[in-house]
């Protein structure tokens, strides 16, 4: 057994305990950091499929941005675990004959059909100056760079669409006027006051009249 291998099945393994925990995890912060884990797990993966840049994306989108969202929206949301647990027993038996079912399915692709292992060579090795994230960025911007600038588009008008819908006008709040501020000299800022001295008495002096 290779050294690739034996990584492949560290990882595998790492990734189905990752996941049957977080199933299984009563409390949803500890299921939300052990999703954390199967992610790193299923991008050690990727690494070993010479998909550097799948592998560099799961880790910065969805570990470094999607689930850190999700761990603070989970750790400020007060869940009744209690209500979330009724009913458990009377779903078990449908949830297993659907889990059964998805895996008898997911199986029977893996081994027959167009999606089964025989279906496909073995590809080939890459050389070793050959870069995943430079092939996939000549395929998006040569081959399908049209339909490329139309999904960047849409996201666009969607994130446009977004904002336009939550925006309620403008608040009644301060702000800062930088040519305001930039226009302003002392004579408009500083204003001295001319004032008379006023001489008070010393204490001494003070306290001896306060005892007669």
């Amino acid at each position: 057994m290779s050294f690739q291998v034996i990584v492949f099945y560290s990882f595998a393994a790492w990734l189905i305990f990752a996941a049957l925990m977080v199933i299984s995890s009563k409390h949803s912060v500890k299921a939300a950091l052990f999703l954390v884990l199967a992610f790193a797990s299923a991008s050690g993966i990727w690494m070993l499929l010479e998909a550097e840049f799948l592998a560099v994306s799961l880790i910065v989108v969805y570990v470094g941005a999607v689930m850190v969202l999700l761990l603070f929206v989970v750790m400020m949301l007060d869940v009744d675990y209690a209500a979330l647990r009724q009913g458990f027993v009377k779903k078990l038996p449908l949830a297993l004959i659907i889990a059964l079912g998805f895996f008898a399915i997911l199986y029977s692709f893996i081994t027959h059909g167009d999606f089964s292992g025989e279906a496909y060579a073995s590809p080939a090795p890459k050389p070793e100056d050959y870069s995943n994230i430079k092939e996939l960025g000549r395929v998006l911007y040569t081959d399908y760079v049209l339909a490329f600038e139309i999904a960047a588009v849409i996201l666009l008008v969607a994130i446009i669409a977004a904002i336009a819908l939550t925006f309620r006008g403008r608040r009644s709040r301060k702000a800062q006027v930088i040519s305001k501020q930039l226009a302003a000299n002392k004579k408009n800022r500083l204003k001295v006051l001319k004032m008379d001295a006023v001489k008070t008495a010393p204490k001494s002096e003070s306290n001896e009249e306060a005892e007669e």
